[in-house]
């Protein structure tokens, strides 16, 4: 039997696991393998615990003292949970997190030993960095890398099969030199911008707003497809896509599967998964069939920032963990099947005060309205003056075939915000004028409070082809892809709004102070010129179509398709005044950031033209001139036994067709590799990576399209890799 055929008998006869949760109850087992607020007040003592929230809460240090106790504490807790060792767990710029484990278990002279843990050992730690990318933050020679304990994101403990225990302490990296080399670093910084520059502008409507912490809601989509199945396509285990496979005669023209019933083996794996992210708490409150067969998707309840980075990053990882469990393969890759929907992570951003406010959420008095209105038109203003680094804070090999797809968000960066609230900007836009005195307030503020509600009972449609759109109360990030972590969009987006929020707080003051405005006067002032400066990025229709990317043009936005291009505004001169003249990064970080990337790029390429010519020649021809002998051997009999040419005419047709694409196939190949060892002798990043953009990319699909044709036409029993009508209907 064939490793194809041999792959899909094992998925067809994989049993039904049975999956039962701890209790019938969430609430019973929520975040019980998290060391929460409730779990410190128990474990530690109360000094500790005060000095453990006051850093949670205000970002003070905690003294190397607390440090023993609380981590005292927390061993104690974790080796209740049955833990044995400890590790630092950091998200380095693979994208990945990393973690080494360190037992709690010290020897003693007298032969036996003692479990310890101590402050210094929680508080930091000291991880080889030398085989982490870095862009040349340290020398290869310089491997020590710090680790940095993160308190405002809780401890876990990790559970790995039936006795494996770990307690997982979210941390920074850092380099010797003091330098980030990880995605946490700088998303901390961002935070600690925004409120800084948030706090000052909500104190114009309420005095009593101390903090401002944006908020996530990550959405996760993802494919699944059995094991067999997976290690039988080369493509997939190596690349996270298929690089070869033509089309199945059923995909999602139907649209009977989004939202369908869930198919019971994967609805035991999304079980058992949600059990052990509830553990951990991550509160998983959607899951649902996505468009494509299948395709899925989870979503959670809204956390702060930080903490939600976190926990999705824990949440990639918990999901192909589950599945190996259930003989499955989870895929993140935004487009791992040609001609089906890929899948994003649509990050859902908002800003809450200590208050208990949603700053992007309409309210009931003109006072409230006007704040959103505040924090409205500046989150557009902040887009429309950085769309080009919002553009290249998901750039990727990956996110590049999904992007434009005509079923995610294009490459243009543009805002979609809905009939009513385009209605009051435009209202705000032609009525302010003059000074406060000249005008009555309620001219001002435009009736807000009774238009702006409205929007609540969402009388607008939303614009799933928009990129970023109002959605109620937060804006949804759509472009982001599923493979990505959350925190560098995040970290772009919380510095670009921050940075708008700092200059409209200086225009405002100075028409106060200076113009001697009223503040409500000035502060709709401000937003008028906003609104009428951000006109070009507002976009209501369809953004698939032709029509728009000809009025984008018209408009000035940029429109970069390709990551090798779109990575090059993280160094351009408005990018660094953002983000190094606001303390997020330093220009060493920004530019080693921007090589890394790069080169991942490059990297990702390299490995899928390398991983498609090898499966070409030991597959994929080996199969069809195989066929083609099979062929040319019948014709050869018919014709010795006399049977006329006309009866086996279409026999030499097809191995005419086959050859021609077998003759086709081996000359691309070859043309690929030299392309490839072209574009590797060139040392700077940037042009190796648009070299392998522009000379080996387009050679992926040209090898794929004559393959995908002999797909049709190979004996099926010969044909080598499991097809997709395989991989999409077998679960």
């Amino acid at each position: 039997m064939s490793v194809r055929f041999d792959a899909v008998n094992k998925a067809y006869n994989r049993p039904q696991i049975d999956v039962k949760r701890p209790s019938s109850k969430i609430s019973d087992y929520y975040a019980a393998n998290v060391f929460t607020t409730d779990v410190m007040r128990h474990y530690l003592s109360k000094d500790a615990y005060k000095s453990v929230l006051n850093s949670i809460k205000n970002g003070t240090k905690v003294e190397r003292e607390v440090a023993d106790q609380v981590a005292s504490g927390m061993k104690a807790w974790a080796m209740e949970k049955g833990a044995t060792h400890h590790t630092h767990w950091f998200q380095p710029l693979t994208g990945l997190t990393a973690e080494k484990h360190d037992t709690f278990f010290t020897p003693t002279d007298s032969c036996k030993g003692i479990e310890t843990f101590s402050g210094s050992a929680l508080v930091q730690g000291e991880p080889d960095g030398s085989s982490f990318p870095s862009g040349g933050l340290r020398a290869t020679h310089e491997a020590r890398g710090y680790t940095a304990w993160d308190p405002s994101s809780p401890a876990f403990v990790m559970e790995v099969g039936s006795s494996g225990r770990t307690l997982c302490i979210p941390t920074i990296f850092i380099s010797y030199s003091g330098d980030s080399m990880d995605y946490k670093t700088p998303l901390l910084k961002s935070q600690q911008f925004l409120q800084k520059a948030a706090v000052p502008v909500c104190n114009y409507f309420d005095r009593n707003v101390e903090k401002v912490q944006p908020t996530l809601g990550w959405e996760q989509e993802y494919f699944l497809v059995d094991e067999a199945l997976y290690y039988a396509r080369p493509d997939l285990v190596v690349t996270g896509r298929t690089l070869l496979g033509h089309g199945p005669a059923k995909g999602q023209q139907l649209d009977d599967h989004y939202f369908g019933s869930i198919p019971e083996r994967v609805y035991a794996y999304m079980l058992e998964l949600e059990t052990e992210a509830l553990k951990l708490g991550i509160p998983i409150s959607t899951r649902h069939n996505e468009v494509a067969p299948g395709q899925y998707e989870f979503a959670p309840v809204f956390d702060e920032v930080n903490r939600a980075v976190d926990q999705n990053q824990l949440l990639m990882d918990l999901m192909k963990r589950v599945a190996r469990r259930h003989n499955l393969r989870v895929l993140f890759h935004e487009k791992p099947f040609a001609g089906l929907n890929g899948s994003g992570k649509h990050n859902n951003w908002s800003m809450a005060t200590d208050t208990g406010i949603n700053l992007l959420s309409p309210g009931q008095t003109p006072r409230k309205n006007l704040q959103f209105l505040t924090f409205f038109v500046n989150t557009i203003k902040a887009i429309h003056e950085n769309s080009d680094l919002l553009r290249a804070c998901i750039a990727s090999a990956s996110n590049d075939h999904r992007l434009g797809a005509n079923e995610a968000p294009p490459a243009i960066i543009s805002v979609f915000i809905g009939s009513t609230l385009t209605q009051v900007l435009k209202d705000i836009s032609t009525k302010v004028k003059g000074k406060m005195d000249e005008y009555d307030q309620r001219d001002l503020t435009l009736d807000i409070h009774n238009q702006i509600p409205d929007v609540l009972l969402d009388n607008t449609d939303r614009n799933r082809t928009s990129p970023f759109a109002f959605t109620g109360n937060k804006f949804e990030f759509r472009a982001v892809g599923s493979s990505a972590s959350c925190a560098l969009p995040m970290t772009i987006l919380n510095s670009i709004v921050g940075n708008q929020l700092v200059a409209f707080k200086e225009e405002v003051d100075t028409l106060i102070k200076d113009k001697k405005e009223a503040k409500t006067a000035a502060i709709l002032k401000v937003l008028k010129k906003y609104i009428n400066d951000s006109q070009p990025i507002l976009f209501e229709g369809d953004n698939y179509s032709d029509a728009w990317a000809k009025e984008a043009k018209k408009r000035g936005l940029s429109n970069v398709k390709t990551s090798d291009q779109a990575l090059d505004f993280f160094v351009t001169k408005k990018a660094k005044e953002v983000l190094i003249g606001n303390n997020i990064f330093s220009e060493h970080e920004l530019e080693a950031r921007h090589e890394v990337w790069l080169e991942q790029y490059t990297m990702k390429l390299q490995i899928e033209a390398r991983m498609l010519g090898e499966m070409v020649s030991s597959q994929i021809l080996p199969a069809t001139i195989q066929y083609l002998n099979q062929l040319s051997e019948s014709v050869k009999q018919m014709k010795d036994i006399g049977i006329p040419a006309k009866s086996y005419k279409a026999q030499k047709d097809l191995i005419k067709y086959i050859s021609e694409h077998v003759t086709a196939l081996n000359d691309l190949v070859v043309k690929m590799v030299n392309a490839r060892k072209k574009a590797n002798k060139l040392k700077d990043e940037s042009k190796k990576a648009k070299a392998y953009c522009k000379d080996v990319k387009p050679f992926l699909e040209d090898i794929r399209r004559h393959v995908d044709k002999l797909e049709l036409v190979v004996a099926d029993e010969l044909w080598p890799l499991p097809k997709y009508r395989e991989l999409l209907f077998i679960r």
